[in-house]
């Protein structure tokens, strides 16, 4: 919800592209951040990007 919010407040106050880059940022954030902790697992999201099926 916090998401929506800024990115709300963003589209309202500045124009689209301004939004735009603020949710890169924020995904890129939150990729960053699984990441760090482990949370994210590299290699399935590279295979599933290619098309290989996962086993789990």
């Amino acid at each position: 919800m916090a998401v929506a919010a800024v990115l709300s407040i963003v589209w309202i106050t500045f124009t689209f592209g301004a939004m735009i880059l603020v949710a890169i940022a924020i995904l890129v954030g939150a990729l960053i951040g699984r990441y760090v902790s482990g949370e994210l697992d590299v290699s399935g999201i590279v295979n599933a990007v290619r098309g290989r099926r996962s086993s789990s």
